[in-house]
């Protein structure tokens, strides 16, 4: 079966001309022009990955990803104007796996859609440098990959397909020094074009769904001016 794609827009000449392009590469695409049918269409029938624009009627895209992630870690890439950096950081810490600045390239769009349901697909198989099951264990910390749940002292945390990669990068090689290059390409692939600062909003919220857990949670260090690493047991 295809893959479904939901874009959620309130321009319809995009969404017409995405659809269009999405359904031309083999993708089910569904379409929404406000928040509010969006949240209801897709926690009745879920996507595989949602482009969400930010300013909509009826229910804004921030609000909408907010509610979607009470319910789903489904991968969602965030539309944005050209000047909204606050939005755009917002957008991250709320749990959005990417964003793409307007006017966009089409095949921009593409390509970060095909890498996140890659990145979807692979963090759910069994990855390379992980014991037989697809199982990582670091002290209280348990991966599966192929199950994609993360547990911290017994307690689940729900992570997005790209924060459940970058805690994967960080812990298979505890005390060993990540710089943001390096993480970019563990949670984005090679030759995507990151903002540094996206990899420090995603941290941030790692973090903050770990002390959701384990309030005293402090495994993750920051290296200032260098990048992060998972602190060994």
């Amino acid at each position: 079966m295809p893959q479904t794609i939901a874009l959620v827009d309130d321009d319809r000449n995009i969404l017409t001309s995405v659809q269009m392009t999405l359904e031309a590469e083999g993708y089910s695409v569904r379409t929404f022009t406000d928040g509010e049918s969006a949240l209801q269409g897709l926690l009745s029938r879920p996507a595989d990955l949602a482009v969400l624009d930010i300013k909509m009627p009826r229910m804004d895209g921030m609000e909408l990803l907010q509610r979607l992630r009470q319910r789903s870690n489904m991968p969602v890439v965030f539309l944005t104007s050209k000047d909204e950096e606050v939005d755009e950081l917002m957008g991250l810490r709320l749990g959005a796996d990417d964003y793409i600045t307007k006017p966009f390239s089409q095949r921009l769009l593409l390509e970060r859609i095909r890498a996140l349901l890659r990145r979807n697909e692979a963090s759910r198989a069994e990855g390379s440098g992980a014991p037989p099951g697809g199982v990582i264990a670091r002290g209280d910390l348990v991966l599966d990959e192929t199950k994609h749940t993360c547990v911290w002292k017994g307690g689940q945390v729900q992570l997005t397909v790209t924060e459940f990669l970058l805690v994967k990068a960080l812990a298979i090689r505890p005390g060993m020094v990540k710089n943001r290059d390096q993480l970019i390409d563990a949670a984005y692939g090679e030759n995507i074009y990151v903002d540094d600062r996206t990899i420090d909003s995603h941290v941030k919220r790692i973090r903050k769904k770990f002390r959701q857990v384990d309030t005293e949670f402090d495994q993750i260090e920051t290296l200032y001016g260098i990048g992060y690493r998972y602190k060994e047991a």
